[in-house]
């Protein structure tokens, strides 16, 4: 469920409701496309049905007026970013919507309990969330786009501080923004990490004209040497 007013809102799912793609968690898992594990599948399976128990996916955003200039810097509510990978995502576009998500607290607690008892569950756990959070992420950008669309906006991939040259000190200024404490109860450690740990900070780019937009991270990521990368 999508809540927007006055330029931002929040957005909920509740966790049955999100096809968390077995496929994914057994890729983060580290298996590969072709290879069979029926063990895998197992600790896959039953991760999800774990994390649907204990997640409380939640996201906030806002959207802002943006400006890119031909140096590479880009304006937004206040904020400037520097990253030409970004700048380039953000070609032709007018707006940008700031996020962030999260699967909430209770998932990092269900972690910690499975990292002192059983190593192999809570692998499986952490993958299965790491689909899950992508998966809500989805969801919440779609239904951004049916928002924007409405003013004759389409939405580009969204891109999150780490991705290419878009400096993971940005999230700072997004978690600020958004005020994610507040909201949805994220927070950032001294080193930029968040807790919850399965949270994430991005922005998309809106702009006039229609162009394929990959929702997913891989495709936007300049990371090709990554263990997980999509194949």
């Amino acid at each position: 469920m999508l809540e927007y007013r006055n330029g931002g809102g929040r957005f909920y799912q509740e966790p049955a409701l999100l096809e968390t793609d077995l496929r994914e968690v057994r890729r983060y898992m580290g298996m590969r496309g072709g290879e069979e594990s029926p063990e895998v599948d197992a600790l896959a399976e039953r991760a999800v049905v774990e994390l649907i128990e204990k997640a409380a996916p939640a996201g906030i955003f806002r959207i802002v007026p943006l400006v890119t200039e031909a140096d590479g810097t880009i304006r937004a509510e206040g904020m400037r970013f520097q990253s030409r990978s970004l700048w380039r995502n953000l070609a032709g576009c007018e707006r940008l919507v700031l996020m962030a998500a999260t699967l909430g607290a209770g998932v990092d607690r269900l972690l910690r309990q499975y990292s002192r008892l059983e190593v192999s569950r809570a692998v499986a756990l952490q993958a299965a969330a790491a689909a899950m959070l992508e998966e809500f992420c989805d969801c919440f950008q779609e239904e951004l786009g049916n928002i924007l669309k409405r003013e004759g906006l389409y939405l580009r991939p969204r891109f999150s501080p780490g991705y290419g040259d878009f400096s993971l000190e940005h999230q700072k200024e997004l978690v600020q923004s958004l005020q994610t404490a507040k909201n949805i109860g994220l927070t950032l450690t001294g080193g930029c990490m968040m807790a919850p740990t399965k949270s994430v900070t991005a922005v998309i780019g809106a702009g006039r004209e229609a162009q394929p937009c990959h929702r997913k991270g891989c495709e936007a990521c300049g990371r090709t040497d990554c263990a997980f990368r999509r194949e």
